[in-house]
């Protein structure tokens, strides 16, 4: 004898799977945690102030021929 199923439940668990799937290739696609974003951007912020440090100009440039 066949097994009753509720079709409801059924369509429920479907997007629930659907949901967990496209969640898992968003953790994937863009799988950073807050602290790991504000990490890098430190990094990029400090090395462009110590690039910028290195920069010459105004006097210290070297003359162009």
């Amino acid at each position: 004898m066949a097994e009753i199923v509720n079709l409801r439940r059924v369509r429920k668990q479907k997007a629930r799977n659907d949901a967990a799937r496209t969640a898992e290739q968003n953790r994937i696609s863009f799988g950073l945690s807050k602290a790991e974003r504000s990490l890098a951007k430190a990094e990029r912020d400090s090395a462009g102030r110590k690039l910028e440090g290195h920069r010459l100009d105004g006097d210290d440039a070297p003359d162009k021929p």
